[in-house]
C-alpha cells in the first residue's frame, strides 16, 4: 500500500510516498480502508518539531473516514465492509489505516465520507471547548482565536446554537475574517488588537470565555480580556512558546479561571469520555446544526502541498487527502 511519511524533520518537502506494509488488526482494534485523510495543523508541528513523535521514520494523520477492511480480537460492534469514521494518534496518512476500535464509529446517518473525514478532531474539540470544559451559558460572550480554521469555524456556529450573548473571533486577514462571519461570528478582530477590540466591543467588561490554541503571550492577554469571572480554556500551543503558567496574581482578584483540552489526550486516557464525547459532537453535523466547510483537498501523494497551504497561514475550514480513487 502508499502511505505518507518523513524520516527527517523539516517542511513540507520531508513528506515521502513510501510503499509499506498493509497492517493487521491487533486485539482490540480494526483497519480501515481510507477514503479520505484529515489533515490538522498538528500534522504539521509533527513533521517540522517532533510533536508527539516518537521515532522516526512517522506516518502523521489523526483522522480518516473509510470502510473497515478487517475486525481484530474482541472488536463488538464493528463489521467488515461497514463505512465508519476514525480518531488515531498517528498513521492516517495511508490506504490502509489500523485504529482502536473504542475510537472508531459508524458513519453517521446523513454523512457521506467525505465529510465525516472532517469530523474527529475538530468537532469534538470545539464541543468540549464550549459546553464540557469552557460551559457556556445562554447570553454570555465567546471570543475565539483561529476563528476561520477548523475548530474556529465549528464554534463559532455551536456557540450560536448555545445562545451565546455575542461570538467574537480573531483572524490573522481580512479574508479569513470575512470567512468567519459567515460561521457563527459577530465581529472578528485582529490578533494585534484583539484585547483593545473586545474591551470597546464589551464596553470595558470583557468577555465571558476565550477559546485559545496560540499561547505564550496571547494566552496572556486573553486573560485580561476576560470579564469577572471569565474562563479562559487553553487548546494549543500554535505559537510555540514556552509553556504557560498562570497562578494567583493572575486569578484571584477576578475569580477568572483557566483550563485545558486536548482531544488527542483524552483519548488516551479517557476514551469512554471520548466516545461520548465525539457522539454528542457529530449529533450536531446530522441535525444540521453545525457544518464544516471541505476548502480544499489533495491527492494523497500531495499530502505536502496540503502541508505547504495550511503552514502558510492561508487555509480555511478544512483541509483533507483524498487517499481512494
Amino acid at each position: 500500500m502508499r502511505a505518507v511519511e518523513f524520516h527527517e524533520y523539516g517542511g513540507p518537502e520531508v513528506l515521502k510516498v513510501v510503499d509499506a506494509g498493509v497492517p493487521e488488526p491487533g486485539p482490540g482494534q480494526v483497519t480501515i480502508d481510507a477514503a479520505y485523510t484529515g489533515v490538522n495543523f498538528a500534522d504539521l508541528k509533527a513533521r517540522s518539531e517532533g510533536y508527539r513523535v516518537s521515532a522516526l521514520p512517522f506516518r502523521p494523520g489523526l483522522e480518516v473516514s473509510g470502510r473497515v477492511r478487517a475486525v481484530g480480537a474482541g472488536v463488538e460492534g464493528l463489521r467488515p465492509g461497514q463505512d465508519v469514521v476514525a480518531l488515531v494518534g498517528s498513521g492516517a496518512y495511508a490506504e490502509v489505516v489500523a485504529a482502536d476500535a473504542v475510537t472508531v464509529f459508524p458513519l453517521p446517518v446523513g454523512l457521506d465520507l467525505r465529510t465525516a473525514a472532517a469530523l474527529p478532531t475538530v468537532l469534538p474539540t470545539a464541543h468540549a471547548l464550549l459546553h464540557e470544559v469552557g460551559r457556556l451559558s445562554a447570553g454570555e460572550t465567546v471570543l475565539v482565536h483561529g476563528a476561520a480554521g477548523g475548530v474556529g469555524t465549528v464554534a463559532g456556529q455551536l456557540a450560536r446554537a448555545a445562545g451565546a450573548g455575542a461570538v467574537y473571533g480573531v483572524a490573522s486577514s481580512r479574508d479569513k475574517a470575512d470567512y468567519a462571519l459567515r460561521h457563527g461570528y459577530d465581529e472578528v478582530f485582529t490578533a494585534d488588537t484583539f484585547d483593545a477590540d473586545v474591551r470597546r466591543a464589551t464596553g470595558g467588561r470583557g468577555v465571558d470565555l476565550v477559546l485559545d490554541p496560540v499561547g505564550g503571550e496571547t494566552l496572556r492577554r486573553g486573560l485580561d480580556a476576560l470579564a469577572v469571572f471569565g474562563r479562559l480554556v487553553s487548546f494549543g500551543n500554535a505559537s510555540g512558546a514556552e509553556p504557560w503558567q498562570v497562578g494567583q496574581p493572575e486569578l484571584y482578584a477576578q475569580g477568572r479561571s483557566v483550563a485545558g483540552f486536548s482531544v488527542l489526550n483524552l483519548a488516551q486516557s479517557a476514551p469512554g469520555a471520548l466516545r461520548s464525547l465525539a457522539e454528542r459532537a457529530f449529533r450536531t453535523a446530522v441535525d444540521g446544526t453545525v457544518r464544516l466547510p471541505v476548502t480544499a483537498e489533495f491527492p494523497l501523494a500531495d499530502a505536502a502541498e496540503a502541508h505547504r497551504l495550511m503552514g502558510g497561514r492561508a487555509s480555511t475550514g478544512k483541509l483533507l487527502l483524498r487517499t481512494a480513487g
